[in-house]
């Protein structure tokens, strides 16, 4: 299921460059800290007219601190792996909308999952915002969110899945998800045992062309950096004619499709990226 929708006033014009942030293992280290060197360069690269936004998989409540804390205000952000775009409208309580949603219904591939994960944790986002999760989420932002039994989780269609297995290893996880075989959405594997999952075809690429077109944006005017395996996609087509940028200590699979890479998180490889953008 889609939400489409057009913005009501597109941009006449825009300024240079397009860039498209992620944000854990990016903006932001391990621990979740910010550096001050990857916020000074950002409102930097702001101040030069360039516009500067996010594209993540967390959810839009997660999002929304990183955003404060880098203080940028960007029209479009990109949360949920693609499956949610968030619209900026000063007269809502957080400065944003829930502008453009795509859904699925998660029954099946959570019967599918489940007998391979028995003893996973689970995670539904609907696409107002609310989610339903399983015991074992506690380290998530739970804002907005109510634990259930499996079972309980699916009562409409929604945004995303997230599935967690700490039982599991990062190589051992690969495998069982391999096994299962989840034919019929899209879906990312991160760092850990941690499986993210979207509509079918849906994922940061889709919606950046959507927010690169309704902003007037040519391809070679974007720039795009992640370093997780859920910015497979995103990497690939930036480089398609702009910039697609691997942090340094990205996974072969997303090194393989960046049209450049930067240096590590810990060496605050973005710092040393967005230097590279001028007036």
């Amino acid at each position: 299921m889609t939400s489409e929708t057009t913005p009501a006033q597109p941009a006449a014009t825009s300024p240079r460059l397009l860039v498209a942030l992620d944000i854990d293992g990016t903006v932001l280290h391990e621990d979740g800290s910010l550096s001050l060197s990857v916020a000074d360069e950002v409102r930097r690269v702001v101040a030069l007219g360039h516009v500067v936004t996010l594209a993540t998989g967390r959810s839009w409540e997660s999002t929304r601190p990183v955003l404060e804390d880098l203080e940028l205000t960007p029209q479009y952000v990109v949360c949920a792996n693609g499956a949610l775009i968030m619209k900026r409208d000063e007269s809502k309580p957080d400065a944003y909308e829930r502008f453009f949603m795509e859904t699925f219904d998660p029954t099946e591939v959570l019967g599918l999952i489940q007998p391979h994960l028995s003893e996973g944790s689970y995670m539904v986002e609907y696409p107002d915002g609310f989610r339903k999760y399983t015991v074992g989420m506690e380290d998530w932002n739970l804002e907005n969110a109510v634990e259930v039994p499996f079972e309980e989780l699916v009562t409409s269609p929604v945004t995303r899945v997230v599935v967690v297995s700490p039982s599991h290893d990062e190589e051992e996880f690969l495998r069982i998800v391999d096994r299962i075989g989840l034919s019929q959405v899209s879906y990312a594997i991160g760092w850990t045992a941690w499986l993210d999952i979207a509509p079918k075809g849906v994922n940061k690429a889709t919606a950046l062309e959507r927010v690169r077109q309704w902003l007037g944006f040519e391809r070679s005017q974007m720039v795009a950096v992640g370093d997780g395996r859920n910015d497979v996609d995103m990497l690939g087509w930036a480089a398609d004619g702009g910039r697609g940028v691997a942090m340094g200590q990205a996974p072969e699979e997303v090194l393989a499709v960046a049209s450049e890479v930067t240096g590590t998180v810990t060496d605050d490889g973005l710092s040393q990226l967005l230097r590279s953008i001028s007036g």
